[in-house]
């Protein structure tokens, strides 16, 4: 009988307990917006990406959840610790506080002033796929924990979307949805909330594009090497996995990057020299594009682009430059 890896991650059907396991063997990790997974590195900004995060660790599946629990962030409220039976005087807090300011009559309008107007929100998302688009296999519904793949050849009859339309919502220990009342206390839970609308189609690529598009002319970037291999950062904010490309040949990477907030970065980046187009790769994280460029040769590079001016200095192997 089949069972199901319980570990962060996976989540997998499976029936051999030798069978390979990728997963998260740490606590999920939400500090100052920031989110990530204990156990490595990447830290983004939105929910999406965190739950994109790909997993750090080979394993065995299993039935039992070893994560450890996340760490106690000190106390929060001191005074839960005092005994019940403990009298508590407030004789000298009267005497600490400052003496209170008079407050003078005025003949201003105190009615609640508009605020200043605020930056119009870009135009929701097509909730439809545009047909002229094509649609890759395995591609993931794009809807908030729907979790549904593409077929290649389905014809895409009958489909239900069950999802949440809203945003997570962490307060005060609880966790929920915005579109939906439940709420519950641990993160297994949270992610198990079942969504709350259906749609009679997935969402996969939607409409590919979106009005009021602002135009990237250059990103920052910087680099370190070793001796196969360069591995370059293009730091972009919120870059959609779906809708953005990257592609490499001999002596250039193309890009098409588009993000979430109606940005995009499209170039075509000549390289200072060539690579293996074949064994090169990359990552999209929160902050920015990781590049794995694998080099034909062992020399070094002393700038990442064939445009960059260059400047004498000798980049050691190993080394980050910044550009």
């Amino acid at each position: 009988m089949a069972k199901k890896c319980v570990h962060k991650g996976c989540g997998k059907a499976y029936e051999d307990d030798n069978e390979d396991c990728v997963y998260h063997p740490g606590p999920p990790v939400f500090h100052e917006g920031q989110k990530g997974w204990k156990c490595c590195k990447p830290r983004v900004l939105t929910f999406d990406e965190f739950l994109s995060i790909p997993p750090c660790t080979t394993g065995k599946h299993s039935e039992v959840d070893d994560t450890p629990a996340p760490e106690p962030t000190g106390d929060q409220n001191a005074a839960s610790k005092v005994p019940d039976n403990t009298p508590v005087s407030l004789g000298s807090l009267e005497a600490a506080l400052p003496a209170p300011i008079p407050r003078l009559p005025t003949s201003q309008n105190t009615s609640v002033r508009p605020s200043p107007s605020q930056t119009p929100a870009p135009p929701p998302e097509s909730e439809d796929d545009d047909p002229s688009l094509a649609i890759t296999d395995g591609q993931t519904c794009r809807r908030k924990t729907c979790g549904e793949k593409y077929k290649a050849g389905s014809t895409r009859e009958g489909e239900k979307c069950v999802h949440h339309p809203g945003a997570p919502v962490f307060h005060e220990g609880s966790k929920g949805w915005s579109c939906c009342k439940r709420r519950v206390l641990e993160f297994d839970q949270f992610m198990n909330i079942e969504g709350c609308t259906t749609k009679d189609r997935h969402l996969f690529v939607g409409s590919g594009k979106k009005s009021g598009e602002e135009k990237v002319d250059t990103v920052r970037h910087d680099y370190y090497q070793t001796g196969i291999s360069v591995i370059a950062s293009l730091y972009l904010k919120k870059i959609d996995k779906a809708t953005s490309t990257v592609s490499f040949t001999d002596t250039h990477v193309n890009l098409d990057l588009r993000t979430a907030d109606s940005k995009r970065y499209q170039t075509e980046m000549p390289l200072f020299a060539n690579i293996k187009p074949e064994e090169c790769k990359y990552r999209i994280l929160g902050t920015k594009l990781e590049l794995t460029l694998v080099k034909t040769d062992g020399r070094g590079w002393p700038v990442l682009r064939a445009d960059d001016r260059l400047t004498g200095e000798i980049v050691q192997v190993g080394q980050a430059a910044r550009v």
